[in-house]
């Protein structure tokens, strides 16, 4: 799945064809692993996050197949937006559930049950704000489509040099995959750097619910299951 080029008033929006088959792959990936875990804690229900991926995956769909078509690539960012803001609301109430029981009741849960909760909560938080973070730099792909000239929230230091930089170069959903990862494990900027405030906060929520998961929830698991 590719998006093409794209008319608008000031003629095309010179962009790259950007593939919805990465992102695709990894929210069926993602979806299969939170299903597989035995356990865990959850607040919103299986089918939900089904559902939600499902929307997901169908406007990504319809992008690649009109082509870029605008009303389908604004579809796309307001589905996924929506949802990752949803989730990531659902990732912190699910965190703030077990760090309870981490500190206040710890008999009331397995080890297993609690190490299998911090997987998930680690995985879908890199997945959305992955997706998060692609859809929000310079308006996303829809912002790119339309040709709407927004100012950079990421800078990237690849292509380094502009000899080598290829004309229509820009960062895609890997380079926002890559980013949202750095930022879970190494919980500060370490490829990309955020420009701009909103970019900084995004990356801040990101790190501090990674961080809470490794430390609290994660080490105190491992720490029951050694001993």
């Amino acid at each position: 799945m590719s998006v093409g080029k794209t008319e608008n008033e000031g003629g095309p929006a010179r962009i790259r064809n950007e593939s919805r088959w990465l992102p695709t792959l990894v929210l069926l990936v993602t979806v299969f692993l939170l299903g597989v875990l035995p356990g865990r804690v959850k607040i919103i229900p299986f089918w939900v996050s089904c559902v939600a991926v499902l929307a997901v995956i169908v406007t990504m769909s319809a992008v690649a197949l009109t082509r870029g078509d605008i009303h389908w690539l604004r579809a796309e960012r307001g589905v996924i937006m929506a949802f990752a803001g949803v989730y990531i609301a659902n990732t912190i109430a699910e965190l703030t559930d077990m760090v309870g029981i981490v500190t206040l009741h710890f008999s009331a849960m397995s080890s297993h049950s609690l190490l299998s909760s911090s997987v998930a909560i680690w995985v879908a938080n890199v997945l959305w704000f992955s997706l998060l973070f692609w859809q929000v730099d310079r308006g996303g792909p829809y912002g790119r489509a339309c040709g709407l000239r927004r100012r950079h929230d990421w800078v990237f230091p690849q292509p380094p040099t502009p000899e080598d930089r290829p004309p229509d170069w820009q960062p895609e959903f890997l380079d926002y995959l890559f980013l949202a990862y750095n930022t879970a494990t190494a919980f500060s900027p370490t490829d990309a750097l955020p420009v701009t405030r909103r970019a900084k906060a995004l990356m801040l929520v990101e790190s501090a619910i990674s961080l809470l998961t490794m430390v609290i929830v994660v080490s105190r698991a491992v720490s029951a299951l050694s001993s």
